[in-house]
This record gives structure tokens, sequence and C-alpha cells, in this order.
């Protein structure tokens, strides 16, 4: 195995474009979908789109949506032996979409109220994943000594933080960065698990892990390694949906990351991934294959080399 991932499992219902909400009216939308949802589904159906051998472990109801979300994983590569079924509805979100891609959750989290209540075996792998400690209350506490195991090990490892409903922040992530070699922030997550107003001196505040990488959504990424910091620009697209796509990057930056390819190689690959995600409907619906989404970069590059060539001089 290559890969293994602990994280939230979630059935996601998208509706677009919501633009407003009428209580006691009705609004009416384009489109209405259900589709694989939830941090550790989504990185894991990234890292196996992308030709990476993964296991996810987290939790799921009994009931047909769990068997659904399994069985859409394991279609797609995803190693699913470490995903518990258990006597709680699987977790679910509603996703009301606005019109660019901004979007307004409702979560029940279900299954994930019980999941990842022991440390993980991590044996046999390359590299750990944590996808979103926030996102199963667990992991909340667990985290660090799963990282902790992961690095005893031999693994590389790596957190993705996300949005925490509780306000606890760096009470969950700062124990956690003495066992990073990459940590993946936005730069609202930096400001809140720090403390910190300005987002440098936030990422100066987490480079107790090796590697930090800053998520910038549609202005691109910046790493920031042992002895350099690599500024990458974002893909300008028209956004559909936005959901997942901080999740396909960690996947993606993943992906190229243990194929071999250096900081900024992988943080621009991963922006390609997430710009070609964010134009459709649902996390992981445009997510396409690693040659695919090469070949999406070269031509996009070429594009823009041509738009620069054509325009008149200054």
């Amino acid at each position: 195995m290559q890969v293994i991932v602990a994280g939230n499992l979630v059935l996601d219902i998208l509706a677009w474009p919501v633009d407003q909400l009428l209580w006691d009216g009705t609004v009416w939308v384009d489109r209405m979908t259900r589709c694989v949802g939830g941090n550790g589904a989504n990185t894991s159906y990234t890292l196996a789109k992308l030709g990476m051998k993964v296991a996810l472990h987290g939790s799921v109801g009994t009931d047909q949506e769990g068997k659904e979300i399994v069985d859409l994983l394991g279609g797609v590569g995803v190693d699913v032996t470490g995903v518990r079924q258990i006597d709680l509805p699987t977790p679910t979100t509603m996703a009301l979409v606005k019109r660019g891609g901004a979007r307004a959750f409702v979560h029940r989290p279900g299954a994930s109220k019980e999941a990842l209540m022991q440390p993980i075996d991590v044996a046999g792998a390359r590299h750990f994943h944590v996808a979103n400690p926030f996102g199963v209350p667990a992991l909340r506490k667990l985290a660090p000594e799963n990282l902790r195991r992961a690095r005893a090990a031999g693994m590389t490892t790596s957190l993705d933080a996300g949005w925490d409903s509780r306000g606890e922040w760096g009470k969950v992530v700062l124990p956690c960065l003495p066992h990073l070699d990459l940590l993946f922030v936005n730069e609202d997550e930096a400001r809140r698990i720090t403390g910190e107003r300005k987002w440098r001196s936030a990422v100066a505040a987490l480079r107790q892990a090796k590697t930090v990488v800053l998520k910038r959504g549609k202005k691109g990424a910046v790493v920031f390694g042992e002895g350099y910091e690599a500024t990458v620009s974002g893909y300008a697209v028209e956004a559909v949906d936005s959901t997942g796509a901080g999740d396909v990057f960690a996947g993606a930056y993943l992906s190229a990351w243990l194929k071999g390819m250096s900081a900024g190689e992988s943080a621009r690959f991963a922006n390609a991934a997430s710009a070609m995600c964010v134009q459709e409907l649902g996390s992981v619906t445009g997510l396409r294959t690693f040659r695919e989404i090469l070949a999406w970069q070269k031509e996009w590059e070429r594009a823009q080399d041509e738009k620069s060539s054509s325009a008149p001089p200054a």
C-alpha cells in the first residue's frame, strides 16, 4: 500500500444555483445531484483516480447510502476494508451552491461520531494522511498519536486542515505539527489555528511541520519548505462548485509528490486538478486521470503563451 488515509466519508446532496434562501418559500434550481463527499473519501478517491494504491479508514452507516459510498470508492480502486459500517446513519451533507462556486453546508455527522476511536494500524504503507481531523470527533485527540505511530513506522505524513465547527482549531492541529512532513492549510485556517492576523505570520507559526502548503484558491498556492519558498499561480476558470476542491488539491499534491515531482511541480499539478474539478457540480465529478490533468496543464500553458505573444506591445 502506498497511502493510508484517515477521515470522514459523506454522502453529498448538492443543489445549484442557490443565490438566495426564502424561508417559508421555494427556490427553484437547475441541478441537483448526489455524490461522494467527505474529506477522507474525496482525498482517497483522488489518489486512486491518479493511480495511487490507497486504503481509507473511517465509518459509514449500515444503510443504503453507506453501501453506495463504499461501492463508489471501491469501484475507483480505493481499499475500503478499513471502512467500518456501524449502526448510525451515514454522514450526509446538503450543499447549497451559488453561481461562482460559493457554498453553504448543512451537515449530519452520523457514523462519524463513532469513527476511528482507536489508533490505526499503519503497517505496510509508504505515507499516512489525516484528512481534516475536525470532521471526525475521535481524530481531534488521536490524530497526533496516529501521526507519531506512522513516523515511527518509517512513513512520511501529512494533514489537511478543514473547517472546525467547534472552534478548537489550534488545540487540535498544533500538537500534530512535530509529526508532520506536510501540512495543507488555507489562509483562513492558518490564521484561526495560530491566532495570527496575517497569513505569513500564521505560516511561520506552523513551521514545526517540515513543509507547509498554503492553499490560496484561484490565487494558486505557496509551499514553504526547509530553505525554500515556491509560489505557484492558479488557473483562472469559471467555477461552478468549489465543494471538495481542497481535498482534491491535497490528493493531487500527494500523488505528484510521491511520484517524485518537486514541491512547485506538485503544487502546480494540484492547482490544475482542482481547477478542473470546480468547473463541475460535485466534489470529484470533474476529476480526470494523471495523464489527462498533465495534458490539460500543457494545453492551458500553450494557450496562455499564445495570448501573451499576440497581445499588442505596451
